[in-house]
């Protein structure tokens, strides 16, 4: 069983920056693509970063680029392996439910939109403001 669970979120000071972890388990490595997406108050959901666990291969959606990135640290041990997103330069705009979620053949998560993607975190919530 798949399962995820996010951490990290909270208050940051504009121009601050916040990393946010998704621990995943139960999530076969081999294909597979880990994405952090996330919805503002009264906004769509809107992708922010892809991962390819196995390979580490990395994909940032142009409207994020140069201020969050995304990495990754697989376990050796066991099947849970942690994916993080930094945000680098936060905005008040960036103040917003992040999630992440599983993406099994690595063809949905570039689309930005979150339509489909498999499993889903409860999220974490970041707060841009000071």
């Amino acid at each position: 069983q798949v399962q995820l669970v996010e951490s990290g979120g909270g208050l940051v000071h504009p121009g601050g920056s916040l990393r946010l972890s998704c621990l995943v388990s139960g999530f076969t490595l081999k294909d597979g693509y880990i994405g952090w997406f996330r919805q503002a108050p009264g906004k769509e959901r809107e992708g922010v970063a892809c991962i390819g666990l196995s390979d580490g291969s990395r994909y940032i959606q142009p409207s994020m680029e140069g201020r969050f990135d995304i990495s990754r640290h697989i376990s050796t041990v066991g099947d849970q392996h942690m994916v993080y997103l930094s945000i680098l330069k936060a905005r008040p705009e960036d103040s917003a439910d992040y999630y992440c979620s599983t993406d099994p053949l690595g063809v949905s998560c570039i689309r930005g939109n979150g339509i489909g993607m498999n499993d889903w975190g409860q999220g974490t919530r970041v707060t841009v403001s000071g």
